[in-house]
């Protein structure tokens, strides 16, 4: 692909949400997949009853998960529909959260106000519409600060909202969670992983001893796991992304390839990958950007990103054409925008060194992740109490 504002035609598959690039609200078409099963058209709006307490609860409990990363803060208010869950409200944000921190080792101050004013309408939001179970998440960023308990300690006391830190197994499952009903039916195996704004989750699920029949158990098939402590923001704030030449980007990619030397099971997973069906699925805003660039998307289509496949051929000339585009084209392209436009290389190192440690044909994006993952382990924990106390 010579130009990326030119289109290419692919499949679209459907999906839940993605919000457009720089903007705080998330744009939502109605259902997630629980499941192998389609995704509705048609969204599901609030009314004057659905304002009303308790005819929200007429129509069964709400589910609320929140993602606070290193660069994002994300929200999604969810009710459950048959075997799938319908998205009511939701938040995203670029806060940055994480900005500085490879070097001082603390949250910023301009992004911890940032970062409240996000959770402020978070906070709006879920008072709104009162889930009945919640679950607020932090990772990375509040993971590694010196300040990050303090931090949290200053979310619960200002807002109200009390946010776990997780760790970075719990994460890691949770994207598997989110994203596996995207795994192709009948492969041997998957390579998942998650490239976020500090660190970065990759899990090698093995099916050969038998596939869970349920997305919310698809993290027990996880064979090997690891978190890398590298992420856009890290490597952008080490190597720099706003102009990076091919010298940089191969410097990127050798420092990620570094740490992939640690993966358990870095061999036989390679092996796995020669002799049986296995396919990568990526979740972050660095895949499905460059989703979005590969089916010259003149504005980012999250309905036509979900579930995409690509080739390795697709990913190269992506990558390629990306690499030689300017900075200031980065910004103006509607599909990266100026919040992204010095993190998209970086992302792209990152993914790059997972592609050459372990190269498949194909890589399936997924526009879902964390939040996803909370709301089906939620909702299933859920169902598996009201199924025991009715017995």
């Amino acid at each position: 692909m010579a130009d990326l504002d030119r289109s290419a035609a692919a499949a679209s598959p459907a999906g839940e949400v993605r919000h457009r690039q720089g903007t705080g609200e998330d744009r939502f078409p109605t259902t997630v997949a629980v499941g192998n099963r389609p995704h509705p058209d048609g969204a599901e709006r609030r009314t004057q009853n659905s304002r009303n307490p308790s005819a929200r609860r007429s129509r069964g409990p709400l589910f609320a998960a929140l993602d606070l990363g290193t660069n994002n803060c994300r929200l999604l208010i969810a009710r459950p529909h048959e075997q799938s869950f319908r998205v009511l409200d939701g938040f995203t944000r670029i806060v940055r959260l994480g900005e500085g921190l490879s070097t001082t080792g603390r949250l910023g101050d301009a992004a911890m106000e940032r970062t409240m004013e996000a959770l402020r309408q978070c906070r709006n939001k879920l008072r709104e519409h009162e889930p009945a179970h919640v679950r607020l998440i932090a990772t990375e960023a509040c993971r590694v600060a010196s300040n990050g308990a303090e931090f949290i300690a200053r979310v619960q006391r200002e807002l109200g909202l009390v946010l776990e830190i997780v760790d970075r197994q719990t994460e890691a499952a949770l994207a598997v969670t989110g994203c596996a009903d995207l795994i192709e039916d009948g492969t041997s195996g998957a390579l998942m992983f998650d490239i976020g704004g500090g660190s970065s989750e990759l899990a090698w699920l093995d099916f050969r001893g038998g596939r869970p029949k349920r997305q919310g158990r698809m993290a027990a098939s996880i064979r090997s796991w690891q978190s890398l402590p590298v992420g856009v923001v890290s490597i952008a704030e080490k190597f720099g992304g706003v102009e990076v030449s091919a010298a940089t980007f191969a410097d990127m990619v050798d420092y990620v390839a570094g740490h992939l030397r640690q993966f358990r099971g870095r061999d036989k997973l390679r092996q796995m990958i020669t002799e049986h069906p296995v396919h990568l699925i990526g979740t972050s805003g660095t895949v499905t950007t460059l989703a979005g660039l590969h089916l010259g998307l003149e504005r980012y289509e999250r309905q036509k990103v979900d579930g995409l496949w690509m080739t390795s051929r697709q990913v190269d000339d992506t990558m390629a054409a990306l690499l030689n585009m300017p900075y200031e084209r980065r910004v103006a392209h509607a599909c990266i925008g100026r919040d992204r436009a010095d993190l998209v290389l970086p992302g792209c190192a990152i993914f790059e060194a997972i592609r050459r440690e372990w190269p498949t044909d194909r890589v399936r994006v997924a526009d879902r992740g964390l939040r996803e993952g909370i709301l089906i382990s939620l909702i299933d924990a859920d169902r598996a109490a009201r199924g025991h106390k009715g017995r």
